[in-house]
């Protein structure tokens, strides 16, 4: 039988552009669908565990992995850090387009502790025919990638995507990179690189940061203590992520020791940095949060989501740990969405006629979280001017704004939104200005279409085990809600069915004061502070629960790979009723079922 790779025309090789050079050989695991490396691949085994994603179960070691870019987290870049220390992760890393959160961990790990794999970038053209490579024997030699023997003498002048000479360094730029302070020195390093990739003519200075201080695993713990070490201290105003653990209350839940002594290593290997002990994924409910048109550097999906789109302020989408380094430096890559050209909407897309169904007494909670996900599965990279919510009264909450974000920056690789008639940028974009855009329209059945995604039919009700509440974390007000739905019913929590919200220091303290910590806990609520869903594990979460309800699109997504349990979504007066009666039926809010059939109908006629 001759060998395969003879039928490919010869020489079957295609350059790109290195943002980290090497060689590596495996067998080509490619998807023309991205995946968000933390939530959608395990930091420890290497394993696919996105359930959505058409390479879910595959395993990453000694594969070389090709998607077309990032999404969802920005602790991507420590989960891929985490396996390149490991020993499972991939070979090396080929995209279509430039993936900064995967680069940044790619960066920190040669950087930090010598160790790297290839990186390349390989355009539409190039991408489409590594596509066509999928379960091959391939070869990467810098930029070159084959499905034969590289050919040394290929021309090296066909590169896909011209290399970028680097930003224009300020005189502060230069002290820091050769001063005496090895920390702001490597961080310099690291912030050069990633502004090389993304074509930042130079860097800028930023007000505050909010870094990420979750412990994924040694690798992140010693890349805090390393800076601590080489003496980082943050130049700027720095508040800290949620925490892989309540610090507070590690032990008494019964936290590994081990796990738990790491986690509080780090948060507090940041603080001794200068940090302020936030310990929330919500910094936008602090009162530090940032003003519009402020040039701030964020860590976290959802904070980058609200802070750019809710907020106005101006963020790029920032890897995990290099929010870290910006902050010890106070300069960061003057691109993405620091800059006004950059936020302009690329899409336009416009939600179902909501009619009679525009009183947000009759949108419950669930609808937001479903139309973010909409949103940012349709959306992709572009940034979108969401239309058709301009008459909506009252206009959404910011907890409802909350859960559009998390959950559209879940799905989406763009760090932001415009909504007509909602957010503060979206005037700046006429119906004039916007006419010549790509254009989307959402129907009823694409919102069903995702609730029958996570809540498949089921010929009879459900037992639930657990309702996750606080992803991300609950507000004083949504406390506030979540008090009055259980003074409502008026009846006592089902025996076997948890409920565990998440929060942040700052909003429990407040809902403590207000009277409404006392009441949750007597009916059986468990309050967490300083972690949230995307950390909480066994023991917190029993052995023996099987199934989670939940109110929030971002751990809908996540939650079942995350914890190997059946994960439901439904919006939260929805959990307050399954706390009492144990059972959760899947049936769609009368809302959507509304609106499904009055698009129903009339097609019909």
């Amino acid at each position: 039988m001759p060998d395969q790779a003879a039928t490919i025309p010869h020489p079957a090789c295609i350059s790109g552009t290195p943002h980290v050079s090497g060689t590596a050989t495996g067998t080509l695991l490619a998807s023309p669908i991205e995946i968000s490396f933390w939530g959608g691949v395990d930091h420890v085994t290497g394993q696919v565990i996105d359930r959505s994603h058409p390479l879910r179960g595959q395993q990453l070691k000694g594969k070389i992995l090709a998607i077309p870019g990032g999404r969802g987290s920005c602790s991507g870049s420590a989960t891929i850090l985490e396996l390149i220390m490991n020993g499972n992760g991939p070979q090396a890393l080929v995209f279509e387009r430039t993936n900064e959160i995967l680069a940044v961990g790619v960066f920190v790990a040669e950087e930090l502790f010598g160790r790297s794999i290839p990186v390349v970038i390989v355009g539409r053209e190039g991408f489409e025919t590594i596509l066509s490579w999928s379960g091959r024997k391939v070869y990467v030699s810098n930029h070159r990638i084959s499905v034969d023997l590289l050919d040394e003498k290929m021309d090296d002048s066909k590169v896909a995507i011209a290399l970028n000479p680097g930003p224009e360094l300020e005189d502060i730029d230069k002290t820091l990179l050769s001063g005496t302070n090895k920390a702001h020195a490597l961080a310099m390093r690291i912030i050069i690189r990633t502004a090389t990739i993304t074509s930042a003519p130079s860097l800028l200075s930023i007000s505050q940061a909010h870094v990420d201080g979750a412990h994924f695993g040694p690798a992140s713990l010693l890349f805090g203590k390393r800076l601590l070490e080489l003496g980082g201290t943050f130049s700027v105003p720095t508040t800290v992520n949620a925490l892989t653990i309540d610090q507070q209350r590690w032990r008494s839940l019964g936290v590994d020791t081990a796990f738990g002594t790491e986690s509080d290593d780090l948060a507090n290997t940041f603080l001794a940095m200068g940090a302020r002990p936030s310990f929330t994924c919500a910094p936008y409910q602090l009162p530090s949060a940032p003003k519009a048109g402020e040039q701030v550097a964020f860590g976290e999906s959802n904070a980058v989501s609200f802070a750019n789109s809710v907020l106005g302020a101006k963020t790029a989408k920032y890897p995990n740990m290099l929010e870290a380094l910006i902050a010890l430096t106070g300069r960061a890559p003057r691109g993405g969405m620091h800059v006004d050209e950059n936020r302009k909407p690329d899409i336009c897309i416009t939600v179902p006629a909501l009619g009679k169904f525009g009183d947000e007494a009759q949108l419950d909670d669930a609808f937001w979280p479903l139309l973010g996900h909409v949103v940012g599965e349709r959306a992709g990279a572009r940034i979108p001017l969401i239309c058709g919510l301009e008459d909506i009264q009252p206009l959404p909450s910011r907890d409802a704004l909350k859960a559009f974000s998390a959950s559209f920056a879940t799905c989406a690789g763009a760090p932001m939104f415009h909504m007509r008639g909602i957010t503060p940028e979206a005037p700046l974009y006429s119906t004039s200005s916007t006419s010549t855009l790509p254009s989307a329209a959402l129907s009823w059945t694409d919102l069903a279409d995702t609730w029958r995604t996570f809540n498949p039919p089921s010929p009879s009700a459900l037992k639930i085990d657990l309702i996750s509440l606080g992803s991300p974390h609950f507000s004083l007000r949504e406390m506030a809600r979540l008090y009055s739905l259980i003074a409502i019913q008026n009846r006592p929590k089902h025996p076997h069915t948890a409920v565990i919200v998440t929060t942040s220091r700052s909003q429990h303290a407040l809902a403590t004061q207000a009277g409404y910590i006392d009441l949750l806990e007597t009916f059986g609520v468990q309050v967490l502070t300083d972690t949230c869903w995307c950390f909480v594990r066994e023991p917190v979460i029993k052995e023996g629960f099987k199934r989670i309800l939940t109110d929030s699109g971002k751990y809908a997504f996540y939650g079942q790979g995350l914890t190997g349990r059946e994960t439901k979504f439904g919006g939260l007066e929805a959990c307050v009723e399954v706390a009492c009666t144990g059972e959760w039926s899947g049936e769609m809010p009368g809302w959507l079922k509304s609106g499904l059939g009055s698009e129903e109908g009339s097609e019909r006629h």
